[in-house]
């Protein structure tokens, strides 16, 4: 009998080790696809974090050729309205050169109209002197 109850022994040891075998294969599996799981996770998450600093940088390259086109589109403005303004102080300064003429040209002829009376009004006290 203890030949045969050792047999049973050695049958439940051997479904004893071979249930062990199949659960701890059964728990490096688990713990295999829990780590495929996880570096997939942080592959998506690097992946993830890469795609959003692309996507930052191509927003900071927009903003800066948008603003350097703006900046050239000023300049260009400025440009232009610098020249604007400097033909239109030349204009208004021949404007004002033709209007001073004019002026000039109408205040000698009053002069000399006034002349022309101060010269009669002398000339008519002498003859009345004489």
């Amino acid at each position: 009998m203890e030949l045969r109850e050792a047999q049973e022994l050695l049958a439940q040891k051997e479904e004893v080790l071979l249930g062990a075998r199949e659960e701890s294969q059964l728990l490096v599996a688990q713990a295999q696809e829990e780590v495929a799981l996880r570096l997939t996770d942080n592959e998506l998450v690097k992946a993830a974090e890469a795609k959003a600093a692309d996507l930052l940088r191509q927003a900071e390259d927009d903003a800066e050729a948008m603003l350097r086109q703006t900046e050239d589109r000023i300049r260009g403005r400025f440009g232009t309205a610098e020249t604007v303004a400097a033909q239109q102080m030349e204009e208004a300064d021949r404007y004002a050169l033709e209007m001073l003429r004019k002026l000039e040209s109408q205040l000698s002829a009053f002069l000399g109209s006034v002349r022309a009376g101060v010269d009669s009004m002398e000339e008519k006290a002498q003859e009345r002197v004489r």
